[in-house]
């Protein structure tokens, strides 16, 4: 026997859960209002963008003959993703860690991060394949947006699209909710499959996320976008200067209107012949000063160290190798900054990842679990930086010591997630 005010409770409470929802339309124009920045961050990326030149003094014409291009933003994301290596989930009781080995893990993991990096959010589209297996799908930030949680990084509810044509155009896109999924085709065809598992088929992954931005930041933030754009430009400036320092300019002074001189030949001649005219009269030839490099030179200097100062980079990273190669240990201790960054980006990656092999999980098994049953599961990565002989030596060396004061202190599954070294049995 069910109570019938129970079941008007019940009904309440899901029809209440549906109101709260703000709608695909709602979603579509949150898309929209962000996908200009995306979309600037991946033009720094694959260095793409093009700013106009303001200077009062070199032409529009000269800045675009040179087209300078640097790729500072591109090398503070990989120097970033490619010290992130997922690594698997220590007890995996619920076996998500196979979900992620049959959906070619190595790609889906560099490109969720990568992408996440760049937009400050990608997300994880799941849908199951002819047998009701988990499929994963990575859909960067420009093509997906949705309402978040703020407690699980989960979303309420979700928006992506899935395909476009060649212009652009969108052929399929779909609306994530925690009970249906609604696909919407370009041929005005729509489909509603339903959703047993509780939760969006859409899992965000995060980078560096805060209460004022829960979806995250940029790697590539505006100050970067600022340093390489002034430095780009300093580059014009010095291609043009090389011209002037390589063929100094010069000048005449009382030639004759028609005096037929050759500039071609003046520019390229170490000699000049200049005649003189019917009464005698010779003009005056001078040479401008020789521009200087070292101004500009040392004005590129600086922006490389405020952008490697605000990147957790070294100048080194930005192409100004030191003629005396560095040690492990320095070239670590110079990346102090980038060593932390990289910590706080496993552990909401972790949690992200650990998001969507729940959300894989209860589609796979057609079960709804909650999301507190995974507290014993832990990411782990592989190690940022890598041990050279002389720090595994002394590394060894403390390991000897910590296990004779506490026998099995360090286990050989410690050893092998701190060196990167695979170790056997």
């Amino acid at each position: 026997c069910v109570n019938i005010s129970q079941i008007r409770i019940y009904f309440l409470k899901k029809d209440t859960k549906m109101a709260e929802l703000k709608g695909k339309e709602y979603l579509k124009k949150k898309l929209y209002l962000v996908k200009g920045s995306v979309r600037r961050r991946y033009a720094y990326y694959s260095q793409e963008n093009s700013k106009r030149s303001d200077s009062p003094v070199i032409p529009v014409k000269v800045v675009n003959r040179y087209q300078s291009r640097l790729g500072w933003c591109t090398k503070a994301v990989d120097a970033l993703a490619n010290r992130l290596m997922f690594d698997g989930f220590d007890d995996d009781n619920f076996d998500i860690w196979e979900i992620f080995k049959y959906n070619n893990k190595d790609v889906f993991f560099d490109s969720a991060i990568r992408s996440a990096l760049i937009s400050a959010c990608s997300f994880a589209y799941i849908s199951p394949d002819e047998e009701g297996y988990p499929r994963l799908q990575v859909i960067d930030g420009k093509n997906a947006t949705g309402i978040i949680d703020p407690i699980t990084n989960m979303l309420t509810e979700g928006y992506a699209i899935l395909e476009t044509d060649d212009k652009g155009q969108i052929q399929a896109d779909a609306y994530f909710t925690p009970d249906y999924t609604e696909y919407s085709f370009s041929d005005g065809r729509s489909e509603v499959t339903a959703n047993e598992t509780g939760y969006p088929l859409l899992v965000p992954i995060i980078y560096h996320p805060n209460a004022h931005k829960p979806f995250g930041q940029s790697r590539i933030s505006k100050d970067m976008m600022s340093l390489q754009d002034k430095a780009e430009e300093i580059i014009t400036n010095m291609d043009v200067s090389a011209a002037f320092y390589s063929f100094p300019q010069k000048y005449l002074l009382g030639t004759a209107q028609d005096s037929g001189f050759d500039n071609v030949k003046a520019t390229f001649s170490s000699f000049l012949e200049i005649p003189k005219d019917e009464d005698g009269d010779k003009p005056t030839v001078g040479q401008f000063n020789q521009t200087s490099m070292s101004p500009l030179v040392e004005q590129f200097n600086t922006y490389a160290k405020a952008f490697a100062g605000i990147s957790g980079l070294t100048t080194d990273d930005l192409g100004f190798v030191s003629e005396n190669p560095s040690s492990a240990e320095s070239i670590k201790a110079g990346h102090g900054d980038l060593e932390r960054l990289v910590g706080k980006a496993q552990d909401i990656f972790g949690s992200c990842f650990l998001n969507v092999g729940l959300v894989a999980a209860c589609l796979r098994d057609d079960f709804h679990y909650k999301r507190r049953v995974l507290y014993e599961t832990k990411p782990v990565w592989k190690p940022a930086f890598v041990m050279d002989n002389s720090a595994i030596g002394s590394f060894g060396d403390a390991i000897l010591k910590i296990n004779q004061a506490v026998p099995e202190g360090i286990s050989a599954k410690t050893i092998e997630r701190l060196t990167g070294i695979p170790i056997d049995g």
